[in-house]
């Protein structure tokens, strides 16, 4: 059974980051962007931003700006009770996180997974405010929406990214490494696949089988994220390793589509089921790898909100939020500051 590197990656980084006291008070306020951070995630309420990112309980900032960020108290003061009974050694560190606005209420989807298998599930919480000084805040988890098994899925239930449609049919993709990308229709409590159930491939990554089952090789893909824009649906995701600090080689590719469903082409009219995707960004001399990124809309201007590793601090992941821009023939291009 392929075993995901980020799994194994992450942690051995938690243990670092354990040692290293980076989740003590002292630590608790961000000055700019000047802090860990992986796989975020931002919306905002009112005048405040809000980040969620992997970490115990799931990971919480805020900022008036975009620049200064606070932390905030985690999601989960202890782990779900389901994830603790549904995945094998799960100690309360939850992963990438995907956070969206509906009919007056916050969905944040989350993922828990067992180390080195595909014994994984993606989670829901919700909020009718972010606010956490609102007499409103409270967060209700309603459990499992989506699990993997294996033996029974070549596929893995982490990093959601939930999405609607034209039509405002609500959308779960998901997916890293095995069978790739996943996307499957939701009913419209958005807290389970609608019934029957309406899967799809939307992208992967053809696997070198010489080598051996311990190792993604060149098949490593995960990170889905979908947006539309004009005419088109675009899928980024993420190719290749993340948590490896100067090592890394993450990098963001993307792909488009008018259909949800896919396909899902690059520029040149290649398939992402054929792994062929066009490089949005990747990592240089300043910032090794970068990725897992997610993509929104504030004031007329388009984001790209991602994390990345400092070369100028030993491969440490920090955030990074950048503007996108759009080519004449509809392409997103950024520029990563130096």
């Amino acid at each position: 059974m392929l075993i995901t590197q980020k799994h194994f990656f992450w942690k051995l980084s938690l243990l670092v980051l354990l040692f290293a006291g980076v989740f003590s008070t002292a630590n608790a306020q961000g000055e700019g962007a000047n802090f860990r951070v992986h796989d975020p995630v931002m919306i905002r309420q009112g005048g405040t931003y809000y980040l969620f990112a992997t970490g115990p309980g799931i990971a919480v900032w805020s900022s008036p700006d975009m620049k200064s960020w606070s932390r905030q108290k985690a999601v989960f003061d202890s782990p779900p009770q389901w994830a603790v009974d549904a995945i094998p050694g799960f100690k309360g560190h939850i992963w990438a996180p995907d956070i969206s606005y509906h009919n007056g209420t916050y969905y944040l989807y989350y993922s828990v997974s067992a180390f080195g298998k595909n014994t994984s599930a993606i989670g829901l919480a919700t909020n009718p405010t972010l606010d956490p000084k609102s007499p409103d805040y409270k967060w209700t988890d309603h459990g499992k929406v989506v699990q993997s098994v294996p033996g029974r899925d070549l596929w893995n239930a982490i990093d959601p990214n939930l999405i609607k449609d034209e039509k405002g049919q609500p959308w779960l993709t998901f997916g890293s490494f095995w069978g790739g990308m996943k996307l499957v229709k939701m009913d419209n409590d958005l807290k389970k696949p609608a019934q029957p159930e309406e899967w799809y491939t939307l992208a992967r990554r053809p696997r070198e089988w010489s080598t051996h089952d311990t190792l993604a090789g060149s098949a490593a893909i995960e990170a889905p994220f979908l947006f539309k824009k004009g005419d088109y649906y675009y899928l980024f995701v993420s190719y290749d390793y993340c948590c490896r600090g100067v090592n890394s080689t993450y990098k963001m590719v993307v792909g488009r589509s008018k259909d949800i469903h896919g396909p899902y082409l690059n520029r040149d009219g290649e398939q992402m089921l054929e792994g062929k995707a066009s490089l949005l960004l990747e990592g240089d001399e300043a910032w090794y790898g970068v990725g897992h990124n997610s993509v929104y809309t504030f004031d007329n201007t388009d984001y790209l909100v991602f994390h990345a590793y400092a070369a100028a601090e030993e491969g440490r992941p920090k955030l990074r939020i950048e503007k996108l821009r759009w080519d004449a023939q509809g392409w997103p291009q950024v520029a990563l500051e130096q």
